[in-house]
């Protein structure tokens, strides 16, 4: 088992630069070229049944649509990162997000139908919902599968990316016989990337930042996420050796160079690698002590 990953760029790394660009791109073509489609496949059906549909009617339904998809999909993201997939807590995920998917469904059909309200003015018409009872029940139950589709999505990309980047785990008691190490306070961490397996010091680790329901260990320039809370992490950790610095942050210490002092009452670690971190007030007395 080879004793730590490469220092060079790996695949992860080269693709943070496009990323933003990657996933904005997937989820606007992904939405618009739906749009497109159902336009023209909904006015092909309208003329197969010799309804009297204007050739802009289609447009708007599947615009207005896809314009309040647009606005909701950044909310989906932001609230999949606040309530992430844990199979221990399967039915408190599956809950929030049956919850979620009915405001979705609200916003959702409540916006389109405002916009189309409004196109059908502007075109000299009249745009008719129909009962919002059952044309609200028809709806919600195309947004659900809509909604699950995104989450499904998200969530599968985002495993992707950890594999990519690689995923930390803290090193298990052995099914026989006494640990080679203590397993409350960990010297070295298992970094699983590609199918690979790598063993990285306790050490080496010169910073941690927490990340949602992850924290990401900084190590020679990579970044690999842990599953664990910023608390439960520090209780791990040796105290002589690394010092939370801030809500966010924990620090090895062996990496402080210096600490710039702030106006604010807060300070600017600079560390041996060129880069900074923050240190808020209410730790920077304590890491002074033991700097």
């Amino acid at each position: 088992m080879p004793a730590s990953p490469a220092s060079s760029p790996t695949a992860y790394e080269r693709y943070r630069p496009w990323q933003r660009l990657v996933e904005t791109g997937f989820w606007v073509g992904t939405i618009l070229v739906n749009a497109v489609a159902n336009s023209i496949t909904v006015l092909m059906d309208a003329r197969r049944s010799g309804l009297d549909t204007a050739d802009w009617e289609p447009a708007v339904w599947e615009g207005s649509s896809a314009l309040l998809w647009l606005v909701i999909v950044p909310c989906v993201v932001w609230f999949t990162r606040r309530v992430p997939f844990q199979w221990d807590g399967l039915r408190r995920y599956l809950a929030l997000h049956l919850a979620a998917s009915v405001l979705v469904c609200l916003v959702h059909v409540g916006g389109m139908v405002g916009l189309r309200v409004l196109a059908y003015r502007v075109m000299g018409g009249t745009y008719v919902f129909g009962d919002w009872p059952v044309e609200l029940g028809y709806e919600y139950l195309k947004d659900v599968r809509s909604y699950a589709g995104m989450v499904l999505a998200i969530e599968v990309y985002r495993l992707a990316l950890r594999r990519l980047q690689g995923e930390a785990s803290l090193l298990a008691a052995p099914d026989e016989g006494p640990p080679l190490e203590s397993v409350e306070r960990p010297e070295r961490f298992l970094v699983r990337k590609l199918g690979r397996d790598f063993l990285v010091a306790a050490n080496d680790i010169e910073w941690l930042q927490a990340a949602g329901n992850y924290v990401n260990l900084r190590v020679r320039g990579h970044d690999y996420p842990l599953r664990s809370t910023i608390a439960g992490i520090e209780a791990r950790l040796d105290p002589a050796r690394f010092a939370r610095v801030h809500r966010s942050y924990i620090v090895n210490l062996d990496r402080i160079v210096s600490i710039e002092p702030l106006d604010t009452g807060d300070a600017r670690l600079h560390l041996a690698d060129g880069s900074t971190l923050p240190c808020s007030r209410r730790y920077r007395a304590d890491l002074k002590e033991r700097v």
